[in-house]
Order: C-alpha cells, then sequence, then structure tokens
C-alpha cells in the first residue's frame, strides 16, 4: 500500500512565518515606495563546503509504485472492458491488512455490494472512472477513485495494460479536495494543516521505472480562510501548475 510523505505541519508553519515577515516589512500604506538601490547580481554562495553529505534518505517515501494485479486479465487489451468494481475487488483480496476486518479501511469492504446491479450506488465507494493515455503509449489508462472508509481519505490508482495484464502504476492515499488530469501529468489536492493554504503533489509518467512518479510537492495559499496582514504576497503564484479540467471518460 502507498506510504504518505512525513507530516508536514512544521514545513507549512514556516512558511506562514515566513509570509509573516515579508508582509510586515512591506507597509500597507497602498502607494509606490521605493525599494533602494539595485544590489548587484551575486553567483550562489555554497554553504558548508566541508559538510559530509548523507547516505540515505531522512524519510522512507516511495515516489513510485508498481504491481501486477492478480487474477485479472484484460479481454482483448482494452481497459475499457474490464469492469472497474472487479478491480476494486481484487484490491480489498490483495490486501487484507488493509480492508480486513481489522484494517483501517475495513468499512470499504462493507460497502463494495452497494456498488453491483440492485445496489444504493450513494453507498458505493467506487468513484467514476477517468480514461486518459497518461503512459504516452497511445491506448488509454485507467484512473481510478474510491472512498476509505471509515477515514476521510481517498484512494487515487491509475492503471495500465500490457499485453492482458491489468498492471498499477500510481496508488496513492490522502485527503482529496480534488484530482485533475493535465496532460499525461495527474494532480492531487489536499488540505493543508493551516486554514487558507493547500498541496498540490503531481504525479508524472517515468519510462525507466514504468510508473507514474513523484514529481512535485507544493504548498500553495488559495485566498480562503485565514488571511495574513494587507498588502502580503500570494505563496509562489508562478508555481501553481496549469491544470486542464479533470478528463471526461472517454477521453484519450
Amino acid at each position: 500500500m502507498p506510504v504518505r510523505r512525513p507530516v508536514r505541519t512544521a514545513f507549512a508553519a514556516a512558511a506562514v512565518a515566513l509570509l509573516s515577515a515579508t508582509a510586515a516589512a512591506c507597509g500597507d500604506a497602498g502607494q509606490l515606495q521605493s525599494a533602494g538601490p539595485t544590489q548587484t547580481a551575486d553567483s550562489p554562495a555554497k554553504l558548508w563546503p566541508d559538510l559530509h553529505p548523507a547516505s540515505s534518505p531522512a524519510y522512507p517515501y516511495d515516489v513510485a509504485t508498481r504491481e501486477t494485479v492478480k487474477g485479472l486479465t484484460v479481454p482483448g487489451g482494452d481497459i475499457r472492458r474490464i469492469d472497474p468494481v472487479d478491480i476494486l475487488e481484487a484490491e480489498l483480496k490483495a490486501h487484507p491488512a488493509d480492508y480486513g476486518s481489522k484494517g483501517a479501511f475495513h468499512g470499504t469492504v462493507d460497502r463494495v455490494k452497494e456498488c453491483r446491479a440492485g445496489g444504493d450506488r450513494a453507498l458505493c465507494p467506487l468513484l467514476k472512472p477517468y480514461y486518459r493515455d497518461l503512459t504516452g503509449d497511445g491506448r488509454p489508462d485507467l484512473t481510478l477513485g474510491f472512498r476509505l472508509y471509515p477515514t476521510n481519505q481517498t484512494a487515487v490508482r491509475v492503471y495500465t495494460v500490457e499485453g492482458r495484464r491489468l498492471v498499477q502504476v500510481l496508488a496513492d492515499n490522502d485527503a482529496i479536495l480534488g484530482v485533475e488530469l493535465a496532460g499525461r501529468a495527474l494532480i492531487e489536492r489536499s488540505p493543508a494543516d493551516i486554514s487558507g493554504y493547500e498541496y498540490r503533489t503531481t504525479w508524472e509518467w517515468d519510462p525507466g521505472q514504468r510508473a507514474m512518479v513523484f514529481s512535485r510537492d507544493e504548498y500553495l495559499h488559495t485566498g480562503t480562510g485565514r488571511r495574513l496582514r494587507k498588502g502580503s504576497p500570494s505563496a509562489h503564484p508562478s508555481a501553481r501548475p496549469s491544470a486542464s479540467p479533470a478528463a471526461s471518460p472517454g477521453a484519450s
């Protein structure tokens, strides 16, 4: 199962503190003010040149996941011909530690039967599937989401086809505000620890790992919630990804 990044509260607090300090220095008179004489551009200064480099990462975090789905084959190699409910049930069966009676997401299993014909669709944890080529092979891939009851998290999965094998090439769990497809990238929006901010995580196809890999994690001011002093700048507006609306079913 996917492993999320370590708690990001400290990073969020540091970012807001930096923005607050910037706002206080700017003033709020609403008039143009001189920034003083232009400083001469300096080349980057390398700090602590004698510092011994780390030999291992500080935190364990999987930047890519890849897993062949057991018990399922894709008819004719066409991912549209396989039932998303079958895919969900295959994951539940393959990971009993997460979805069993003592698992963190046991409530998802209790509701899967509602996804079948005659069930109450309002109780089904499976979300609408989307099809788009994310791997660049000219064929549609499947982006699937489902609720992880009884938590407030949502599972985001991406599947591709190799021969007639169904291969999971992205697996991530998070508290989700929204998911977007932009070109061949998938962007997740998640609530931050501080009101008025959110995280945006981007996953992109890596031909070498043959999986969707974690490529960018942004901490952005959304302009809602608790505000900083008047005159404070938005957090890195130029870093916002240019995301197109989520692909509609059948898009390729």
